[in-house]
């Protein structure tokens, strides 16, 4: 099956971009939007809508493979590239890398993606997002050409070894941080709340105390409002480097205060992601190994999860190497090919470590589902619900494509045990 033309269509994704500088900086609500002038280069304003791109893989039988660019809510920093901007990018793809995709064979996705992944302009790789749409549409295609789901693609292809189920799902709950544990836990998430805890002064404390309170009460909640005693979700907040801030990265006195959070959130497990935020990724690393292992000192359970500087299949593995988490979050948009977050899921897995399949809240409906698939054909331990901030959204989109993946695999399965083996 022949790719036959690529179209290039601007829309929008399901969030928005933040200037995370400038909101660590003090940056204050108005309402949605921030007050100030952004300082990461590449906005325009603090707080401003996601951009996203269909790329649409019109096939030589007339099918059409389809796969959206987007990039992370906060963009242009820990080492990302900058805002995406879709008109833009819809110029690089109908000139740039359409005509290396037009007369090919969808059915090759590791090829394709090769091919997709030498493109430059100017001297210079194509941004995430691209790459991110891109690869989507790709394995959609050559799904669409073996005529199986891109979850059997995947596990096909990489040699997973994997049998599909459906996954955990983790959902963030955004500004909205009481309401919408509610609605977690009626629906069951697999891990909340994330909590959107990016900001010292207001959200975590001066001393951890905000943040304290708020896990107490996550706690509560869950006991008072679910119905079945065993349902037991990971208590999985991301701190955006606030700890570190707050405890001047002191790794002794991070590793306390964590400790007492875990007995706050008891009895459920405790998840923190990006505790602090070094620098670089050298500095990353170094940091984030010293407070694993400080935790571990005291007894500890609970879980690192790395994040920024954290972004390429070089930086996983740097992570894993030297033992600085204990949960790696496959940042999607971040790693730019779909192929490179297949790799990096299979390297957390093998290592050990949990794989976490997440992304943003600023992609598209999309892209959630075929990360969907991507994470079910390699085995992660959770999945991100997405896009938006909303909770409902999020996990119907992603739960529901899970929820046919594993319909249409179990029916191909049976019809193919009822014809009987081959002769």
């Amino acid at each position: 099956m022949r790719i036959a033309e690529v179209l290039a269509v601007p829309g929008r994704a399901g969030f928005f971009v933040d200037d995370a500088a400038a909101i660590a900086a003090g940056a204050t609500h108005d309402g949605f939007l921030y007050v100030g002038d952004p300082v990461t280069e590449g906005f325009q304003a603090i707080r401003q809508p996601g951009e996203a791109l269909s790329v649409l893989l019109v096939l030589e039988d007339g099918q059409v493979a389809h796969g959206d660019c987007a990039a992370v809510q906060y963009s242009g920093v820990g080492g990302r590239d900058a805002p995406f901007a879709a008109a833009a990018a819809a110029e690089v793809v109908l000139q740039h890398v359409a005509p290396v995709l037009v007369g090919a064979d969808a059915d090759d996705f590791r090829g394709l993606n090769a091919r997709l992944e030498s493109v430059t302009v100017e001297g210079r790789r194509l941004h995430t997002a691209i790459r991110y749409g891109v690869s989507q549409a790709l394995l959609d295609a050559a799904a669409r050409s073996r005529r199986v789901t891109m979850a059997e693609v995947v596990r096909d292809d990489f040699a997973t070894g994997v049998d599909l189920v459906e996954l955990p799902m983790f959902v963030q709950s955004g500004d909205q941080r009481y309401d919408n544990v509610d609605k977690m836990i009626l629906k069951r998430a697999g891990a909340l709340p994330h909590g959107l805890v990016n900001h010292v002064g207001t959200k975590l404390g001066a001393h951890g105390e905000i943040l304290a309170e708020y896990v107490g009460w996550v706690r509560d909640r869950i006991l008072a409002l679910r119905t079945d005693p065993t349902y037991a979700p990971i208590l999985h907040f991301d701190v955006y480097g606030t700890v570190g801030s707050a405890f001047d990265h002191d790794t002794e006195r991070m590793a306390d205060y964590l400790v007492e959070l875990e007995q706050v959130a008891a009895p459920f497990a405790l998840r923190i992601e990006q505790p602090l935020d070094a620098g670089s990724r050298s500095a990353q690393v170094e940091a984030m190994a010293a407070l694993r292992a400080a935790l571990r000192e005291r007894g500890s359970a609970v879980a690192l999860a790395a994040d920024e500087w954290c972004n390429t299949l070089d930086d996983i593995r740097a992570f894993v190497d030297a033992e600085a988490a204990d949960v790696i979050h496959v940042k999607t948009p971040d790693l730019g090919s779909v192929a490179d977050t297949i790799e990096g899921l299979l390297l957390v897995r093998r290592a050990g470590l949990t794989a976490y399949a997440g992304g943003t809240c600023n992609e598209t409906e999309r892209s959630a589902q075929v990360c969907a698939h991507v994470a079910m054909a390699c085995g992660a331990l959770q999945v991100l619900a997405k896009p938006g901030m909303g909770v409902d959204e999020g996990m119907s989109i992603v739960g529901n494509e899970m929820a046919r993946t594993m319909a249409l695999v179990r029916a191909r399965s049976s019809a193919a045990a009822a014809r009987g083996p081959r002769r």
